[in-house]
């Protein structure tokens, strides 16, 4: 989708710098793409760190013993 937006030659210089970018569009996609990123990662991180959301994770020896025995099947055939 193309939109027109107004920036700054500052703002816009900055973000060819930040982005790495050499032409102002993808600059300032770049820019938007990063900055959702690092809002979507800040939200997932506000919810496991308030409880929303939650992973429960198998014991770590079991499935150490489950890969120790997949790996003695595999070399004892």
């Amino acid at each position: 989708m193309k939109i027109t937006v107004d920036i700054s030659e500052n703002d816009l210089k900055d973000i060819m710098r930040f982005t790495g970018e050499k032409k102002k569009g993808p600059a300032i996609v770049r820019l938007v793409s990063d900055s959702l990123m690092l809002k979507r990662r800040r939200e997932l991180s506000e919810e496991v760190m308030s409880g929303k959301f939650r992973v429960d994770l198998p014991d770590w020896r079991e499935t150490r013993a489950r890969e120790r025995e997949h790996n003695r099947a595999l070399w004892h055939r």
